[in-house]
């Protein structure tokens, strides 16, 4: 028997991608946005409205980069959700972390964060459905801690997950299959 729920973000695991930014004068700005996906291989959408300081420096600087949340950092991920750099102009300062110049776009890198997408700002979109802004990934980074022979080894990212259903956050740690392999046992029964 099936349980009707109150309709919320229903869909889980929702990523705790960290974006950062250069605020006006140079500081680091970082927001935790739960709403974000690839739309393609090298395409980001994250849903953000444009009342977030991020969009306003992302649009400023046309550039962005998105860090994947770890298990060791969740107290510093939700402070930078909890937080708006609206209110407090140096969230990174607060939270004791520390950022560098992207490789390739005008934007930080958080260093505690395992990996780190630099975007380069295509457009906004902001229709009723739009999904705000949407960036092309240029470069990947990755700590060196997590990577094994040359790929990153999700085991060892430690990477949070957020539950939109009682608002925790989760490890994803676990390799439990083998995608494009362990459905083809059924494709030959078809």
């Amino acid at each position: 028997m099936r349980v009707k729920l109150n309709i919320t973000e229903g869909i889980f695991p929702m990523p705790v991608l960290m974006i950062a930014t250069y605020n006006e004068d140079g500081s680091v700005n970082v927001m935790n946005a739960a709403w974000g996906t690839m739309q393609a291989r090298d395409v980001v959408a994250l849903n953000l409205t444009e009342s977030h300081k991020t969009v306003k420096n992302i649009k400023a600087r046309g550039a962005f980069t998105v860090s994947i949340a770890d298990a060791a950092h969740v107290e510093e991920a939700d402070y930078f959700g909890v937080e708006s750099g609206n209110h407090v102009p140096d969230k990174l300062s607060v939270s004791g972390l520390t950022a560098s110049k992207a490789e390739i776009v005008d934007a930080p890198v958080i260093n505690e964060f395992p990996i780190c997408l630099e975007c380069r700002f295509i457009e906004y979109q902001d229709g009723e459905y739009g999904c705000g802004v949407i960036g092309k990934v240029v470069n990947i980074t990755a700590d060196e801690k997590i990577v094994a022979d040359g790929r990153i080894d999700m085991s060892l990212v430690n990477a949070i997950a957020f539950d939109p259903y009682t608002h925790g956050y989760y490890k994803v740690t676990e390799r439990v299959g083998e995608a494009f392999r362990d459905g083809i046992k059924l494709k030959r029964k078809a």
